[in-house]
């Protein structure tokens, strides 16, 4: 299999299906779950000085929950699904900005008020 067809059955792999999960049914309600999907791929042949060929290529795939859409008594509604891991890390980085800006702050009007401060001789 050259990359050229590597390639293109790896594209024509990808469908709405990723996307969008199949519909589930229970008790009145359905669920149909939805995630993003990112792709890519390249390849590549070369030819050298004494005509020997060489060819490669690769694909890679990912893909994360967002959420899913809920239908409940004629209704739909959007539920999203929420990544802990980068809610706790982007609060963690707010909190160490914050104390950084504080500490900064409480230097400086430390200054600005007349305070001793110590510099090396």
């Amino acid at each position: 299999m050259n990359v050229d067809e590597l390639l293109e059955k790896a594209k024509d792999g990808l469908e709405t299906k990723m996307v969008y999960g199949e519909p589930y049914h229970a008790d009145g309600v359905t669920v149909i779950v939805a995630a993003t999907v990112g792709t890519g791929g390249g390849g590549g042949d070369s030819r050298d000085e004494k005509g020997r060929s060489g060819e490669g290529g690769g694909f890679g795939l990912s893909a994360k929950p967002v959420g899913a859409y809920v239908i409940k008594d004629g209704k739909l509604r959007w539920e999203p699904a929420i990544d802990m891991n980068r809610l706790l890390a982007t609060f963690g980085m707010i909190a160490v900005a914050a104390l950084f800006a504080a500490t900064r702050f409480a230097r400086v009007k430390q200054d600005t008020e007349g305070g001793t401060r110590r510099t090396r001789t």
